[in-house]
């Protein structure tokens, strides 16, 4: 959104581009030689500018046999041609084609297509706004016959593409869109062919957005409308308090004041791809290892030769607690923040029942301990070492069982992570393998995980989920550790991870890198800020909204992907910076565009 201008993205309800297209197949050479292969049938999506064949853009699908067999449709070989169009105030509708392999789908391969609403405005049809995929099918190689004629080639698949009026099928107009199989060879999908009916609808049309020029303080905002924040103090603008899907809200700052974004109960804002103001917290130390309580309020944190530093205001302030101050280690929390475990390279391991204020040094086995992690009510704690010894506690820490792991097992332990239940155990080995329990501990195995230089791990709270990251690609499993995949993400000298409670929410940290963040379970990673630090430990919520970072020379961070659910939150941007907003549901809003680095709380 320019400083006085922007453009309204209204909603789009996309019904569906179902391009079920089935395959079919060349005839049997009947005393013959051997069938020809069907003609693969190729489709090719282009970007329409807005014009005569769009009015607001859109897509142009071109389709039709590759005659040649080069596997690119030459202008040549394009039989139909028709335009999958944007709505006039709509959110832009997105066709993507990829190759598939022969199988269930197709039994001869062809190709996949898929559509959606570019709900991001990034230009790219990302996974997570796919709502519709078909397929076109290949026609199947024609069996080898004896001494007869070749066999046909395979019947073409065809698309049709035309306009639909407002009417029953779309409230506001739209695209029909049919396919069938040629069996007359015509080239023309006729009526008589159509097998497979759909509809690509435009949205309601957005109102304009007027523009709002505020000299005062404060003001409550109307949907579909920008507001210009325009004063030497902060200008409070309050979100629409009962807003439809798609409605738009933009702030732009005139005045040297600046603005602030406030919310009503039950509303928050999404901000995870937005440049942020992140704030330095706390002393400047040597800071090893941090933990969060569930709501990401209670704060633990551990440095060097230090005393351990709590918080209960989300990192703003820190206390620096009476207690053990140890060279190196690691802490954890209950999902509460009360009750806190903390272990020592140096033999020790200490509890705190009163979220830090008191600690209490356990009677536990001799162990250079490395990496320690608890159950959400903090009974059940399991601790790793170095030198390979794994104890669990099921009193909170009071008592401690030394792990009997199965012969030839001697791995140099890095880090351990827990389910919510303390069932579900992952435990990783700085080079070396992934080990999984799923009895507290008891019994342990191999993971499917490569070996490599482990340096941190976490799990959903179910235990099903799982991230870890080391030196080089980050690495997540889907089936509590039997399987793991290696994600498009960078590489580099990862030293810390942690997850939401629902494992979709992901956060990473490396040496000297921006700090990484995930919406999707680690499929895609973007960075947070261009900030790089020494980061050596990251802690999250559990709904991922609160993430704060450790720096090993400096000091400790928030990061805040989400804003504090109801009227806790907000996002503050000063002068000649701007936002706009788009409300999609459930009392949430996205960012659709910006301009400067916000602070969020």
């Amino acid at each position: 959104m320019s400083h006085y201008m922007t453009r309204i993205l209204g909603a789009l309800a996309l019904s569906g581009l179902l391009l079920g297209l089935a395959a079919c197949g060349g005839s049997d050479g009947t005393n013959g030689t051997n069938g020809t292969n069907g003609l693969n049938a190729l489709i090719k999506t282009s970007s329409v500018a807005a014009g005569s064949d769009c009015t607001s853009g859109g897509s142009r699908v071109d389709a039709g046999l590759d005659a040649n067999g080069n596997g690119v449709l030459d202008a040549s070989e394009i039989s139909s041609t028709q335009y999958v169009c944007n709505g006039a105030t709509g959110l832009t509708t997105l066709v993507s084609m990829s190759t598939e392999a022969a199988g269930s789908n197709c039994a001869a391969g062809g190709k996949k297509i898929s559509s959606g609403l570019d709900s991001n405005g990034n230009g790219t049809l990302d996974s997570a706004e796919v709502t519709a995929t078909g397929y076109l099918c290949n026609g199947a190689t024609g069996a080898t016959g004896a001494t007869g004629a070749t066999g046909a080639a395979g019947v073409n698949s065809l698309v049709a593409i035309v306009a639909e009026a407002v009417g029953t099928n779309c409230t506001y107009g739209g695209s029909k869109v049919t396919s069938g199989q040629d069996t007359n060879g015509n080239g023309v999908l006729d009526s008589a062919e159509v097998k497979a009916t759909t509809y690509v609808c435009n949205g309601a049309p957005g109102a304009s957005l007027n523009w709002v020029d505020v000299t005062g303080t404060t003001v409550q905002a109307a949907s579909n409308t920008n507001y210009l924040a325009d004063n030497s103090a902060q200008v409070t603008v309050t979100l629409p308090v009962s807003p439809a899907v798609g409605d738009v809200v933009g702030v732009s700052g005139a005045g040297s004041g600046g603005w602030k974004i406030a919310q009503n109960p039950g509303q928050r804002v999404a901000v995870a791809f937005v440049d942020q103001v992140i704030t330095a917290r706390g002393p400047s130390l040597n800071w090893e290892s941090i933990a969060s309580s569930a709501d990401g309020l209670k704060l633990v944190a551990l440095a060097r030769w230090s005393p351990i530093y709590t918080s209960v205001d989300a990192g703003v302030t820190w206390v620096a607690q009476a207690g053990p101050s140890p060279s190196d280690g690691a802490v954890a929390s209950s999902s509460d923040g009360t009750r806190l475990v903390m272990v020592s390279p140096y033999n020790a391991i200490y509890t705190s029942c009163d979220a830090g204020v008191t600690w209490l040094q356990q009677s536990s086995p001799f162990a250079a301990w490395s990496s320690v992690a608890s159950s959400s009510d903090g009974s059940k704690l399991v601790a790793v070492a170095g030198d390979g010894q794994i104890s669990t506690s099921i009193d909170s820490g009071v008592t401690w069982m030394p792990q009997t792991l199965p012969s030839g097992i001697n791995q140099q332990w890095q880090a351990v992570a827990s389910s919510s239940d303390g069932t579900k155990l992952v435990a990783a080995a700085y080079f070396g393998h992934i080990y999984i329990s799923a009895d507290s501990g008891v019994t342990w195995v191999e993971s499917g995980a490569p070996a490599a230089y482990w340096m941190s791990v976490a799990s959903s709270a179910d235990g099903t989920k799982l991230v870890a990251a080391g030196g080089g690609p980050i690495y997540t499993s889907s089936d509590s550790g039997a399987t793991w995949t290696a994600q498009a993400s960078p590489s580099g000298s990862w030293r810390s991870v942690a997850s939401s409670s629902d494992g979709t929410r992901l956060v990473a940290a490396a040496y000297m890198e921006p700090v990484y963040i995930s919406t999707n379970s680690g499929a895609t990673w973007r960075a947070q800020n261009s900030m790089s630090r020494s980061w050596s430990s990251v802690a999250s919520s559990a709904d991922g909204s609160k993430l704060t970072v450790t720096d090993s020379f400096g000091q400790i961070y928030n990061v805040n992907p989400m804003t504090t659910l109801g009227t806790a939150g907000s996002i503050t941007g000063a002068q000649y910076q701007s936002i706009e907003l788009l409300y999609i549901g459930g009392g949430q809003f996205s960012v659709t565009s910006s301009k400067g680095s916000f602070q969020v709380q």
